[in-house]
């Protein structure tokens, strides 16, 4: 006798027997999507975890003896090796902390958020070094050439000089880690997920921007140009399929402006910076307290470097 008539109006699916035709539960449809759970609410748990993870660590610190007493002795606007690595030090374990719930909730590892560690501080990040350098030498260069920098003597020689470099080389490696990560990793790849690459970067890319404001001394053409250097990460990311490249290129473009070429970084002027540097000239030009990112020259160094990474990476890695 055939049963076809009979299981015609069903439909099996993952061990359960539907009604064919039968809508999931809408609170599936709200919360799940077809690859689970939906893009949206996996960004408020990570953004949940991350405020967990934060106000655990300050309530930590707050109560291991000496510590809580450091943090609030450290002057907010000077910038020194102990201060930027520390501070640099409680978001990025929280981030990666956060991550590593997220990828144990969505079956993921880091490579799926564009972090793969088989290639950590390999090839990709080596190339991005040298760019990042070279992009922040390029819009210094341009300044230069309108009379509006000069690099002075040197502030630091001998043993200082490499001591400082190497510390605000750890420090700033940090702010690369954690503000690539954030943005243009976990964040990047599960917003793309439910809205595509493109519109997730942009809009990531004005968050970034945006949260830039909350720098000492920024203004708001340094922060577009904060959310302009997310665009082209972004594009880092999309030509080679991580962003080892971009942590490279953050790191060593906040290391040279910082330390090396010892110019404002969003209102900051390091203490035991390479050079005596001076800006000369409206701010227009120079960037005043921004830095090199509030000149009108930042737009055009960061689009000459979109199109040397056009040109370097021709195949499109990520979709």
């Amino acid at each position: 006798m055939s049963m076809e008539g009979e299981t015609s109006g069903l439909h099996v699916a993952a061990g359960e027997i539907h009604p064919a035709g039968a809508q999931r539960p809408a609170t599936e449809n709200f919360f799940m999507g077809p690859h689970g759970i939906r893009a949206g609410w996996r960004l408020l748990l990570f953004v949940f975890l991350m405020f967990a993870c934060l106000k655990a660590e300050g309530f930590a610190l707050k109560h291991i003896p000496g510590v809580d007493a450091w943090f609030k002795a450290q002057d907010p606007n000077v910038m020194t090796p102990p201060t930027t690595i520390s501070f640099e030090a409680i978001p990025l374990l929280a981030l990666l902390i956060s991550t590593a719930v997220m990828a144990l909730i969505e079956k993921r590892t880091y490579a799926d958020y564009y972090l793969s560690l088989r290639q950590a501080f390999g090839k990709r990040f080596w190339q991005g070094v040298p760019y990042g350098f070279a992009m922040l030498s390029l819009a210094l260069a341009l300044i230069a050439a309108f009379h509006g920098f000069a690099l002075g003597n040197l502030a630091l020689s001998g043993a200082d000089a490499l001591k400082y470099g190497a510390l605000y080389g750890i420090g700033f490696l940090m702010v690369g880690l954690f503000e690539e990560f954030s943005f243009r990793g976990y964040m990047q790849a599960t917003l793309g997920s439910g809205i595509g690459f493109w519109p997730a970067a942009i809009i990531l890319s004005i968050l970034f921007g945006a949260i830039h404001l909350n720098n000492l001394g920024e203004a708001w053409f340094g922060a577009a140009m904060a959310g302009s250097f997310g665009v082209l990460a972004a594009f880092c990311l999309q030509r080679t399929g991580n962003i080892w490249f971009p942590i490279g290129m953050h790191a060593t473009w906040d290391w040279s402006e910082t330390f090396f070429y010892s110019v404002p970084d969003s209102g900051f002027l390091a203490k035991g910076h390479l050079f005596n540097s001076t800006f000369h000239g409206p701010t227009w030009l120079t960037g005043g307290k921004v830095g090199p990112e509030g000149s009108v020259f930042a737009f055009l160094v960061l689009l000459i470097g979109g199109i040397g990474v056009h040109f370097i990476f021709p195949k499109k890695q990520v979709g």
